[in-house]
Formats: C-alpha cells, structure tokens, sequence
C-alpha cells in the first residue's frame, strides 16, 4: 500500500473507533430527558448502555474471524449498513423496551468497523508502522469523548434528545462514503476458513494462549479505571459536581486533552525507547495518577480540579499504553489477527459493560467510591500483567 493509501487508512480506522465512543458518549447529556420520555429511572436508562456495550462485546466475536475471511472492507460496509438501521430505530422508539433492542442492534453493529478497522491497520504496517499508526489511531479517536457529550448537549439544547441519533446515522453514512477510496488491506493468501467448526478451533487456541489472555485481561481492566468516570459521567457532573446538560466539556475536554497527548508522545517516543521503557514509564504515570487521586479525596472536598485533574493524568499514561499492549495482543496470532483482534475486544468491551451495568450503579453515591473503584482496577490489572512481564520483554 502506498504511503497517502496508508495515511487515508488510519484516518478512517481513527473515525471508525470514534463511532463507539460517540454511540456511547453523545446521548450522555440527554439522560434526565429520556428518563422523563419513557417514565424510567436512571438505574433502568443506564441499562441502555451495558446492553450496548455487552452487544458490541459479544458480536466482536462473529465480526472479527468474518473480516479473516471476506476481507476487512466488506465487513465494515455491512456492520455500518446494519448501525444506520439501528440508529433509526434509536431515534424513532416510543417506548424503553423498543429503546433497548435497537441499542442492542447497535452494539452489534458498531464492533465490526471498530475490529476490521483495527486489523486494517496492522495488515498495512511493520510493527514499528503499526505502533505509530496505533497511536494516531489513539489520538483521533480519544476526541470523541470530548466531542461526542458537547456536541450531544448542543443538539439536545437545540433539537431534542432523538437528534442526537440523527447525527450518529449522519456520523456513519459519511464513513461509508470514506470507506469507497480505502483499498483491501487482507491479501488473498492470508484469507480463513469462516466454516463454524474453524472459528471454533481458532477461538480455543486464542483462549488457551495464557500469555494472550492475561494482556488483554490488563488492557481490560486499565481501561476501565478511565471508563468508570466516562460511563458515570452523568453521576460525576451533576452530582459530584453540580453541575450541567452544557458542563460536560469540564469532564470530558481535559480527559481526553490527556489521551490526546499521550498519543501524541508514544508516537515520539517510539523512535528513541523500547516498547518496555515506553510500558514502564507509562506504568509509573497510571499510579502516580491514582496515588494523586487518592490524596485529592483525603484532603479536598470535590471540585473539577480535585475530581478531574487526576483523570487527566490516568488517561495520559493510559494513551502513552494502549499501543503497546494491543500490539503485543495482536502479534500473538499473526495468522489470525482479526480473531485476535475480536477476542481483545471482547475482553475490553465485556469489561466496560460490567462497569456501566454493576460498577457505577454500585458506585455512584459517593465520589470516594469511584476513587476506590478506579485503585482497585489499576491495581487489579498490574498484578495480572506481573504473571507474564518478564516472559513478554525477554522476547522483544
């Protein structure tokens, strides 16, 4: 592939993993509405998102061993082709329960761009490309959490809640379009079987692979430390904070300030450190970040610099780390890297769903809660990385 072919590719796998963040973020501001639209509660409405999020999970499985085989392009034409229908139905529901299913047709939906999008990128590059790809990937799509609730306040403010599922069906016809001038990246030679009783085989050498699971198990749990505050954001603003529909930017622009810098720098770094040097000060920003949290809640009372600014710092190491990991993931299985890709999804997007159904609803009556909650997450995830550390870094 030619280097503009493979700098349009990125641009489009970054907007394709921007389509999560924004099915995810962008109806945030718009929960007091709907909960006052469809008579529910905010435990009840917060379902809408673990059922998203559990959809998407689950269907990274199909979509992933199917762009093995068809070709990445292909699958992203029709997962995009299936959110537009869902999304519709989003903004045409006149119940919770019709709410619910298409949120769950779009979970469904959005993972095949997200996973194809993914394994586009390491197919077109060598893994130092792909660690710099990677991280361009990371510094786009870490916009959409900044943009998606603004963006879903203004429409809110302006239109009413159902608009915000108009622009995401106008978010994913513009990919679409986009998609036409990106070239196949999955060569005829390196196609897979889709046959029921392969995918299966494939899937049981992946999860037997220990070195893999516990990765993508840290991956998961790091992750979720920042996803805690994106899927309780609502809780964080207007509770925590006492703030607004149009005070989301205080959340979610310096957030994702974070992300967008420490992609910025993996993408420096790369050039000078090794993958392990790059891991360990990243490791050492993450706690930093949470021993800074855990003194802001002894000693202050919260405030958006108390609550906030030790965000900002987790997600910059957390962008300085992604990279690194999901390479790592992928490489595992350089045969059967749309299943590895899936499977890694799954794992992260099972993780979030856990969060957004059980954590925040448990978690959301105090802010040293969420605290906890985030230490408790860190630290889960370094110990399961420590059982393979030095195995993973004696092979670089």
């Amino acid at each position: 592939m030619k280097k503009h072919g493979k700098k349009l590719l990125t641009v489009v796998a970054a907007l394709l993993s921007m389509l999560g963040p924004f099915t995810i973020d962008t109806y945030l501001p718009s929960f007091p509405d709907i909960e006052q639209s469809f008579q529910v509660s905010r435990a009840v409405l917060s379902q809408s998102l673990g059922i998203y999020l559990a959809a998407f999970a689950l269907s990274t499985l199909f979509w992933g061993p199917l762009s093995d085989r068809i070709g990445r392009r292909r699958v992203v034409f029709a997962s995009l082709s299936l959110y537009i229908l869902a999304t519709l139905g989003c903004a045409l529901s006149q119940g919770i329960d019709h709410f619910l299913l298409f949120r769950f047709l779009q979970g469904l939906a959005a993972s095949g761009g997200f996973i194809a999008g993914r394994a586009m990128i390491r197919d077109a590059h060598d893994m130092a490309g792909a660690h710099k790809a990677m991280s361009q990937v990371m510094m786009l799509f870490a916009l959409a959490p900044a943009i998606a609730p603004v963006l879903g306040g203004w429409l809110h403010d302006a239109f009413g809640w159902r608009s915000v599922f108009v622009f995401l069906m106008l978010f994913a016809l513009l990919l679409m379009l986009l998609l036409v001038f990106v070239t196949e990246t999955l060569s005829s030679e390196h196609r897979q079987s889709f046959h029921p009783l392969s995918v299966l085989q494939v899937y049981t050498k992946i999860l037997k692979q220990k070195q893999f699971i516990l990765i993508v198990a840290t991956i998961s749990l790091l992750f979720a430390g920042v996803f805690l505050y994106i899927a309780g954001a609502p809780t964080v603003i207007y509770q925590f904070l006492g703030l607004g529909s149009k005070d989301f930017a205080w959340q979610f622009i310096p957030m994702v300030s974070g992300l967008v810098l420490g992609s910025f720098c993996s993408v420096i770094l790369v050039k000078h450190w090794s993958r392990q040097r790059i891991f360990y000060f990243a490791v050492a920003v993450l706690l930093f970040s949470v021993v800074f949290n855990l003194l802001n809640l002894t000693l202050f009372d919260a405030s958006i610099f108390t609550v906030i600014a030790p965000l900002v710092v987790y997600a910059f190491g957390l962008s300085l780390l992604m990279p690194v990991l999901s390479i790592m993931a992928l490489d595992c299985f350089p045969k059967n890297r749309g299943a590895a890709s899936s499977m890694q999804g799954f794992f992260q997007m099972m993780g979030n769903a856990l969060v957004a159904s059980f954590l925040v609803p448990f978690l959301h009556q105090q802010w040293s809660y969420f605290v906890i909650g985030q230490f408790v997450l860190v630290v889960a995830g370094l110990l399961l990385w420590s059982l393979i550390a030095r195995k993973v870094f004696s092979n670089q």
